[in-house]
């Protein structure tokens, strides 16, 4: 393949490889081998994921989003900011657009650096399960917000295991065989919730999760009245907002609001890749 353009963009430390797919520049037969080898860090470019921007018949674009594994996610809310960004950037859409994922279709408003993107429904809310581990038993909550989310209170965020813990809970047979993300929260002094995110697919501890934080934020919610909207401190040091309604025991018109900056753009070869 020729060299393909690409955007390096992080949202709230979140990071992700952007290519305009629209004109089928990718060969399809090389798709794989290209997001795992973009996605190595120090070896290529680095990230967490990588997004193809393509066309779609019903909105503005639609998307392909795989984590840095190669693994296919049906959402990702730090890269719909990013990739909502992306596409006003380049004229792709407006700053009031929407967008096709395998989660359905999502809403976005862009500012300068802040993107609001509104998120499907989540559903799936489960309260006080219980978990047996090696360490013993442990109540955690759980709930899809367009990927299946665990979280996890824990009483100091710097100690809290999320390598660990966050493997054995992400590969548990209670979520089997999808598995799960894992997220871990602490209230603070000050009002805001600290949170750590095992990510499935990136196999590790990331900087920020956007979906994390909205079901970080409905479970806190329910289980300590919470009100819209809620401040999570995700690892990177920056903040998600997180608007959402109560309706009837169900959360709706959920919005996750955050930075999605620019890092750069250039040219993928494809020795960065193979």
């Amino acid at each position: 393949m020729k060299p393909l353009p690409f955007f390096k963009m992080s949202g709230s430390g979140n990071d992700f490889i952007i290519i305009d797919n629209r004109h089928n520049i990718i060969d399809e037969t090389v798709l794989a081998d290209l997001i795992t080898g973009a996605c190595r860090r120090k070896l290529s470019v680095g990230a967490d994921g990588l997004i193809l921007v393509e066309n779609s018949e019903t909105v503005d674009f639609k998307w392909r989003f795989f984590n840095s594994d190669g693994s296919v996610a049906e959402m990702c809310g730090n890269g719909a900011r990013c990739a909502a960004r992306y596409a006003f950037l380049n004229q792709i859409a407006g700053s009031e657009l929407a967008f096709e994922t395998q989660a359905g279709i999502v809403q976005a408003l862009v500012g300068e650096e802040r993107v609001k993107i509104k998120m499907t429904d989540p559903f799936d809310l489960k309260i006080d399960l219980t978990l047996n581990l090696e360490q013993g038993a442990l109540q955690v909550s759980s709930v899809n917000t367009g990927v299946p989310h665990v979280v996890v209170s824990v009483d100091d965020i710097d100690l809290a295991p999320v390598d660990s813990m966050g493997r054995e809970i992400r590969y548990h047979a209670q979520f089997a065989p999808a598995g799960t993300n894992v997220n871990f929260t602490c209230p603070q002094a000050d009002g805001i919730i600290a949170i750590r995110t095992y990510e499935r697919g990136v196999e590790g501890e990331t900087l920020a999760c956007g979906t994390g934080s909205v079901a970080a934020a409905i479970v806190g919610a329910r289980t300590s009245d919470l009100d819209s909207p809620v401040n999570l401190l995700t690892r990177s040091g920056e903040r998600l907002t997180i608007y959402f309604e109560e309706k009837a025991g169900n959360y709706v018109n959920v919005h996750l609001e955050g930075d999605a900056r620019v890092i750069y753009q250039g040219e993928l070869w494809e020795e960065a890749w193979k």
